[in-house]
């Protein structure tokens, strides 16, 4: 099944495993079906759970073969990844500041362009937005397995690991787009159509990191890079305030065990898998 897979173009790679991580989005959304509403200190935990495995994954998946891919090409690895990382950064910012969204919680705070979409269409578009750099990870890490030299086989073991990784935080991040939008007088068939939604950028975005990737071997520690800062200001502007947000005084730290469940998981993929 590996030898099949390993010898698939980078960007079906990519597909694949960019439509598994919306696969299981879907699933989590689907839990709209058998719950009506999700306690804070649960969303607490599946939001903490999330940013531990997007902030595990940023550097073992991310920036450390990013560093190692400039070292043994001749760059300076610092310089190459300072400016990856930072552009990532930027990158979210300007998108954060640009497409209308609306986050989740008790204000309901508007961003973006002003627009006059319904307010359920931007709260998915808030979790979309977190969903690119998700899916660009996933691209870039099979875009890089051919062209970055070394132990092909490892390579692949370590971009499924990252796929995998990403899919299991998607699955309560599904649930927690869905489940929410019922909340706002929406009904359970459409909170699951646009729960799933808001992930299908994921296959699209790891197709285009894959290709850009594949095409411009130089541009590939500056795009592990770019991926790994897009997250993690994903992970710092909302994932860990909705969750310090929503919690109540007793249930203060579930959304810290979350966080270091999910960092401990992600970990232990990629270190022992890749």
């Amino acid at each position: 099944m590996l030898d099949w897979f390993m010898g698939l173009q980078p960007w079906v790679q990519a597909l694949i495993a960019g439509t598994f991580t919306w696969f299981i989005t879907a699933l989590g959304a689907g839990l709209v079906f058998f719950f009506k509403d999700i306690k804070k200190n649960v969303l607490n935990t599946m939001l903490g759970f999330a940013a531990g495995v997007m902030v595990a994954a940023s550097f073992w998946s991310l920036l450390s073969p990013a560093i190692e891919w400039a070292e043994d090409n001749g760059a300076i690895p610092w310089l190459v990844v300072a400016i990856g990382f930072l552009a990532g950064g930027l990158f979210l910012y300007i998108a954060d500041k640009t497409i209308p969204h609306m986050h989740f919680g008790k204000n309901h705070e508007k961003e973006g362009i002003h627009t006059k979409l319904k307010k359920n269409i931007l709260l998915v578009f808030s979790i979309t937005l977190h969903n690119i750099p998700e899916g660009l990870a996933i691209g870039v890490a099979f875009g890089a397995i051919n062209r970055a030299g070394g132990n092909i086989v490892a390579a692949t073991v370590g971009a499924i690991a990252l796929a995998i990784g990403i899919g299991i935080q998607n699955f309560p991040e599904g649930a927690a787009v869905s489940i929410p939008l019922t909340q706002e007088k929406m009904s359970r068939g459409k909170a699951f159509f646009y729960g799933q939604l808001s992930a299908i950028v994921e296959p699209i975005a790891a197709v285009l990191g894959a290709l850009l990737v594949s095409s411009m071997t130089q541009v590939l520690p500056y795009a592990l890079a770019f991926a790994a800062g897009a997250m993690i200001y994903v992970v710092v502007e909302e994932l860990i305030p909705e969750a310090q947000q929503n919690q109540s005084t007793k249930g203060a730290h579930y959304a810290v065990f979350g966080f270091m469940i999910g960092f401990t998981i992600m970990m232990i993929l990629d270190v022992a898998l890749g």
